[in-house]
């Protein structure tokens, strides 16, 4: 099983570690593409601050976010696991999984990102702030830098098992499962069930603890059809739509009936 995550816009510190060593990073199909953002993203922010912030669509109280990617490459690095937070991270829980549930989030989870490209829980960066929605002034537009190499590398990491797509639009822009792949992935989308509506909080929160309860319970649904019963087994209230036609995914949407 591939999960697929958003980052998160909020993050911990960089901390002390060893500085960011790209080559050692997962996914090393994507090192030219991940390079090429680094160089320009720490020149835009080594140069004019205020050109910066708007490049990166930063309010004037995020100005240290600025600093920050200027030293990207001196930066202590630090498990992606632990420099995303925020609400799906806090919901998952990544530190306090036993030690078989580690091993499988080390082995299924992949964060997409707009500096990495996509990252394990496991590889080690430095905390920064560059969403997917940034325009660059040389690279462009990044979901569009990101799609070439994703292409090429993601359908290799996916396997033969089911991918399961939790991300949010802008990130699953970069890349978009076809073909026989697509036919394996389930997207989902966490409802209020009264509403029928999405609400950002309990959204998050729930795809959070929809992936911790799969790593705890070691479920390992090999396609959408035994992920589905697999949610229900495990509580989950899913309906689920299969793809019209090959080439499609699958479509999971998951009720509740209370937002925490």
């Amino acid at each position: 099983m591939l999960v697929l995550l958003p980052p998160s816009e909020g993050k911990a510190s960089s901390g002390r570690g060893a500085p960011l060593k790209p080559e050692s990073l997962s996914l090393p199909g994507l090192t030219a593409a991940r390079e090429a953002v680094l160089t320009e993203l720490v020149e835009l922010c080594a140069g004019d601050e205020d050109k910066a912030r708007e490049v990166l669509g930063l309010s004037e109280g995020l100005r240290g976010e600025v600093a920050k990617n200027a030293e990207l490459r001196t930066a202590g690095a630090r498990p992606a696991g632990e420099i995303y937070t925020g609400v799906l991270y806090d919901s998952l829980g990544l530190a306090s999984l036993d030690t078989a549930a580690k091993r499988r989030a080390s082995r299924s989870l992949l964060v997409f990102s707009g500096l990495w490209g996509a990252v394990r829980v496991t590889d080690r960066i430095p905390s920064y702030r560059c969403s997917m929605g940034v325009k660059l002034p040389g690279l462009g537009a990044l979901g569009a830098h990101w799609r070439t190499p994703m292409a090429a590398v993601l359908p290799e990491v996916a396997g033969r098992g089911l991918v399961l797509d939790l991300r949010s639009a802008a990130y699953a822009a970069a890349w978009k499962p076809k073909g026989e792949v697509a036919g394996r992935t389930a997207s989902v989308r966490v409802l209020h069930a009264p509403t029928r509506k999405v609400v950002s909080h309990f959204n998050k929160a729930t795809k959070g603890r929809i992936v911790r309860s799969l790593l705890t319970s070691g479920a390992e649904p090999k396609g959408p059809a035994e992920l589905v019963e697999a949610l229900r087994d495990l509580g989950y209230i899913v309906e689920a739509q299969a793809p019209a036609k090959s080439g499609q995914s699958w479509s999971l949407d998951v009720l509740v009936d209370e937002i925490h």
